[in-house]
């Protein structure tokens, strides 16, 4: 029986592969650190799913504290790593740029020298990030796109990924990064600009708000559903040789798009409710991000199943649901 062990198995992706392993027989160990105010909503479910019973374990761990990560390794001695924890707030890693490498970056060197240490045998995943992309002028991009990062965040993930090419040239690790486009879910924190729009339309809808404050509604991004994505991590683990994939969906779509199919669905308009406030902008844009996922498809057998609208939709249906509890 496999074993695995994910690193932000409480976020958004994190729950979501965490399912798909346990669905699949593996035993899921999950990162967690220690804290006073303990928030794991998104894995509540599956605690209490008796299907999972003794399948799915938590561990102390610290992105920060190579020591924990050593630990972890030597005792759980996983089939497979999902490194998917960050400080993935593009906006906020220029308040906090040094915390953000530390973790984002440094982060997923101490999982890989762990590895070497430890001398276990394991396959590796890194959450890359289409934000390595930046300012390039190539659209759609590929995964021999030349990278342009702008913001903290964006570099710590470059740090990462180039890491991640390195220990797999150098120390014959199989290691492979993910290069994920945008990808969303009812499971998305409430800071970020898509959900921070499903929860604005639901709680416009039962009165309990009635102005929404973004920045550049001009940004377009390749939005994809979160549930598909992590299914591509696990298929990147699965292949006979270690690689690197685009996972997208091949469309963009603008800020403002989103906001009309979002407030459009609900029968809103959201030229009434939205107000731009220049304290969501970034110091620095990135215009345009779209994925050319040709090599997954062809080497993984992988497309999203979930379309632009279909995303919206479920994103507002469960944010209403959700304030109806």
């Amino acid at each position: 029986m496999k074993k695995a062990l994910i690193t932000g198995i409480t976020g958004q992706d994190g729950s979501y592969l965490a399912e798909l392993l346990l669905e699949k027989g593996y035993t899921v160990f999950g990162m967690v650190r220690r804290s006073s105010s303990i928030n794991r909503v998104r894995i509540d479910h599956l605690h209490s799913d008796p299907r999972y019973d003794k399948k799915l374990r938590l561990v102390y761990g610290d992105l920060n504290d190579a020591s924990s990560i050593n630990r972890i390794l030597r005792t759980v001695k996983p089939d497979e790593i999902y490194n998917l924890a960050a400080q993935s707030h593009v906006r906020v890693s220029f308040e906090i740029p040094e915390y953000t490498a530390e973790v984002t970056g440094l982060g997923a060197l101490r999982i890989l020298e762990a590895i070497v240490e430890s001398g276990i045998k394991t396959k590796f995943y890194q959450a890359s990030s289409s934000e390595l992309f930046g300012r390039t002028t190539e659209v759609p991009q590929s995964e021999t796109t030349p990278f342009k990062p702008v913001s903290p965040y964006a570099t710590a993930k470059l740090f990462a990924h180039w890491t991640t090419v390195n220990y797999r040239q150098g120390h014959g690790i199989f290691a492979c990064n993910g290069i994920l486009f945008n990808h969303e879910s009812p499971r998305r924190g409430e800071t970020f600009v898509t959900r921070k729009i499903t929860m604005a339309v639901a709680k416009i809808k039962k009165g309990l708000q009635n102005r929404l404050y973004l920045g550049n509604l001009d940004a377009k991004r390749d939005w994809g559903y979160a549930k598909d994505y992590v299914e591509a991590m696990w298929l990147i683990l699965q292949q006979k040789s270690a690689s690197d994939y685009v996972i997208a969906t091949g469309e963009t779509h603008t800020v403002r798009d989103f906001l009309n199919e979002a407030f459009g669905y609900a029968g809103l308009n959201y030229k009434k409710y939205v107000r731009i406030d220049k304290r969501f902008f970034r110091p620095l844009e990135v215009d345009i991000l779209q994925g050319n996922f040709s090599k997954a498809r062809k080497k993984l057998g992988w497309k999203p199943k979930t379309s632009f609208r279909e995303l919206v939709r479920l994103m507002v249906d469960a944010d209403i649901a959700l304030l109806e509890r």
